[in-house]
């Protein structure tokens, strides 16, 4: 199994930080979601470089006395270059589909794609919201950007078959604020 593990609640929101790390919450939540990968037979542990998903991961990584691998195909959805309001950027984008995205975010779509698709088994990755929709929406044969809400720290797990993978569940869902 591959499983993607939304990072906890961060401290600041995406529109009011570039990086921001984990809130008091959020670290409690990477707590408990390191407790419940623990159940699962993990071999190997990657991360976004982003700060939220390296500390939602540390938990993971203390308790199974795994390395962190950075793996950078999995970070946030890149913005295009001098935007002024990346908040109404990203709704728009949230709103939409792939095939309406910039160039910049489908080559970022694409390489997420490739990269979680070579994983091996019993691999978690610790992710964003939009990258976690980009995989799913990929299984189930959907265009659209938002399939669904992924909650802070949910588990969705993918399955390896044959040449592909599988989605086995979706993580929590919940009406979380992305924005």
């Amino acid at each position: 199994m591959i499983y993607l593990v939304r990072h906890g609640e961060a401290a600041a929101s995406w529109g009011q930080h570039p990086d921001p790390g984990l809130s008091v919450q959020g670290r409690q939540q990477a707590e408990e979601v390191a407790g419940k990968l623990q159940a699962m037979n993990i071999s190997k542990a990657l991360t976004s470089p982003m700060a939220r998903c390296q500390e939602t991961a540390e938990p993971f990584a203390a308790q199974s006395g795994l390395n962190l691998v950075i793996e950078p195909t999995v970070i946030e959805i890149p913005t295009p270059p001098g935007l002024s309001d990346r908040v109404s950027w990203l709704r728009a984008l949230m709103a939409g589909t792939w095939s309406e995205t910039p160039e910049l975010v489908q080559s970022w779509h694409a390489a997420l794609l490739r990269t979680i698709h070579g994983l091996s088994d019993d691999t978690v990755v610790f992710t964003h919201f939009i990258a976690i929709n980009a995989v799913v929406g990929a299984l189930e044969n959907k265009p659209e950007v938002t399939v669904f809400r992924p909650n802070y720290c949910s588990v969705t797990v993918l399955e390896k078959v044959n040449d592909g993978l599988k989605l086995v569940a979706r993580g929590e869902s919940l009406e979380t604020k992305v924005l």
